[in-house]
């Protein structure tokens, strides 16, 4: 089944780039590309792609107000949104990350890193630049106490072996492999979790294991 990508970035050599790197894949195609930010989320309103790609610095909307329009607390049917960019500030990444995308790419990252990230939010997934990955969701509520620590939802023993390897950045395969158990059960363990922390996808597991020190000292 092929992968479907909507490219949303203002500068045409490096859309021109990236639908190079992407279908240069057997499995991904470009259905669309976008040349600013409201024209990024017209077309993927309108085509719904599989995997949006949006840089972070576009006219008229940026690529943090895309994402929240597409993937933000609220939106009944949310897509799924890669952020792509040059600038590695910890504000874009917590403001993309909060906004609800699932992906944060640094174009500098290599076109392998590119097409896994894809693949990746493709099958509910997610990845984070490795660059930024443990300094960021260590530091996504810095200097105080997360109001969802006040309440931590009983997760069993399992279920947070689970948690703590999603805050490594490992993906199903890899959780699947360390804890010895099924990629089915990884897959359930995973849906539980992520009903009982109210949240929506893997990212969000990750920041809250982060925040509530289920990683700590790890």
């Amino acid at each position: 089944m092929t992968i479907r990508v909507l490219l949303a970035d203002d500068q045409a050599m490096v859309r021109t780039g990236l639908r190079m790197i992407l279908e240069d894949q057997p499995d991904i195609t470009v259905v669309a590309e976008a040349v600013d930010g409201v024209d990024a989320v017209t077309q993927a309103r309108r085509l719904r792609p599989d995997v949006c790609l949006v840089d972070i610095r576009m006219p008229r909307l940026d690529g943090i107000e895309v994402t929240r329009a597409l993937a933000g607390p609220g939106v009944v049917d949310p897509l799924r949104v890669i952020v792509v960019t040059t600038f590695d500030l910890d504000e874009y990444v917590h403001n993309a990350l909060r906004g609800g995308a699932v992906g944060f790419i640094l174009k500098d990252a290599g076109p392998a890193l590119l097409v896994e990230a894809v693949r990746a939010a493709d099958k509910g997934d997610a990845l984070v630049s490795p660059s930024l990955t443990l300094r960021l969701l260590r530091h996504l509520t810095p200097g105080g106490t997360p109001a969802n620590r006040r309440f931590l939802p009983a997760l069993s023993r399992r279920e947070l072996e689970v948690v703590g390897e999603i805050a490594r950045g490992r993906t199903n395969q890899e959780i699947a492999a360390e804890l010895f158990i099924s990629l089915s059960t990884v897959k359930s363990h995973v849906a539980t979790i992520q009903q009982k922390l109210g949240v929506r996808n893997r990212v969000e597991i990750a920041a809250w294991a982060w925040e509530n020190r289920i990683v700590e000292g790890r």
